[in-house]
């Protein structure tokens, strides 16, 4: 789950001014003085004798989208924070090198045999809520569209939980996604560039439920020991992301930037996600118990990667229900 502070990259480290400097494009929660970013940038940079810079390049989409302005010219060794949604697109700009070696202690809950996107940690998303102010929410897509709750989502375009969304409904309903669109708007309160400032209108009480993921009542739980925020789980399935990361073709730092990658799968880093990126690890690295209280859901079927034409249809048909 993306973090609830937000915050410029990290600043880099006084000293070892001749060492390598690899630099990772991420999103902005990734780097925030609470996310995975000041950890791992410590647990690594104490194995490769190298400075980790860490760029904040904004939600995974805009990411995405920085990266096919730059191309080839882009400074970035490494690019972490895309996800299963995006990879297609992202292949398809021939800017990303494959895995120097193939990923070893992966445990994800589905089957994953690509050979340049490495998997990092993963989700279900969710609409969560207050549970002190509701008692009864709704179980599906109609049944939320017919009510009069309130909720706050993320655009598509620029958001990888938005585009989530997107493929959500269209991987629920084919044909009858505009009419839940449709159904929906009235319900939607804004639509928000990211993550972050959705969950923080929300946080705020502007809305009754957010999307966002099952794992983010963990946090309130673990880390404010507050039991009040609980995920709404749908009849219908939850739509799965997994977050990845990749090598650029163009590095300058390959071996720095195949060691990276190799150390995402280490303990150092898996065992950092559960209580910062609030997400399930990609490896069998343990979870805090409060992770044990969170909803179980089943996925939505379909396939986990998404081709270009098929997103871009899911967020056209979301653009043109959105502007009537």
């Amino acid at each position: 789950m993306k973090k609830f502070l937000f915050a410029a990259a990290l600043c880099l480290p006084f000293g070892n001014a001749m060492a390598e400097t690899l630099t990772v494009y991420t999103y902005d929660s990734f780097v925030s003085d609470w996310g995975p970013g000041p950890q791992i940038k410590t647990a690594f940079e104490a194995e490769c004798d190298c400075t980790l810079q860490f760029v904040s390049a904004g939600d995974g989409a805009a990411m995405l989208a920085r990266l096919r302005l730059e191309g080839e010219r882009t400074e970035a060794d490494v690019v972490l924070g895309l996800d299963n949604s995006l990879m297609e697109q992202a292949r398809d700009l021939s800017i990303f090198a494959p895995l120097a070696a193939v990923p070893e202690g992966l445990a994800l809950p589905v089957a994953w045999e690509d050979d340049t996107f490495l998997p990092y940690d993963w989700g279900y998303l969710a609409f969560v809520y207050d549970n002190t102010k509701l008692s009864e929410v709704p179980d599906s897509f109609e049944a939320l569209a017919a009510s009069d709750l309130s909720i706050v989502i993320q655009d598509p375009r620029s958001s990888t939980p938005g585009l989530g969304l997107a493929l959500w409904v269209k991987a629920t309903y084919g044909a009858d996604a505009e009419a839940i669109w449709q159904g929906l708007t009235d319900n939607i309160v804004t639509v928000t560039k990211g993550w972050s400032e959705a969950y923080g209108m929300f946080l705020e009480g502007e809305a009754d439920l957010v999307l966002s993921y099952t794992t983010s009542p963990a946090y309130h739980l673990i880390a404010e020991n507050d039991p009040s925020k609980s995920a709404v789980q749908f009849s219908e399935g939850h739509y799965m992301q997994v977050e990845v990361a990749a090598k650029l073709a163009g590095s300058q730092h390959a071996e720095l930037a195949d060691q990276f990658l190799a150390f995402v799968t280490t303990d150092a880093f898996q065992n950092v996600i559960p209580e910062t990126n609030w997400m399930y690890p990609a490896t069998a690295a343990a979870v805090p118990e409060g992770f044990n209280a969170m909803i179980t859901p089943s996925p939505v079927e379909g396939a986990l990667t998404v081709s270009d034409a098929d997103r871009k249809a899911a967020v056209e048909e979301w653009v043109r229900v959105l502007s009537q």
